[in-house]
């Protein structure tokens, strides 16, 4: 049986405008990916959340980091 997070990864990936999405824990450790991103880049995508986190002064907000590009 498919975890709520896969799940979710694949629901996220049926959006035509989305090429990759990955989620990481607070180490960096990879929960899932699909599309163009992979294990490797997990450490990048876990420094800019911890980055965005520090924004908020709120500790219960979850950041959310969208990175585009006009080149697909």
């Amino acid at each position: 049986m498919e975890s709520t997070l896969e799940l979710h990864l694949d629901d996220t990936m049926k959006n035509p405008a989305i090429i990759g999405v990955l989620c990481t824990d607070q180490q960096g450790h990879i929960l899932g990916c699909r599309g163009s991103l992979s294990d490797e880049h997990g450490g990048v995508v876990s420094v800019l959340a911890r980055q965005v986190a520090s924004l908020t002064k709120d500790p219960t907000d979850s950041p959310t980091v969208c990175l585009e590009s006009d080149s697909g």
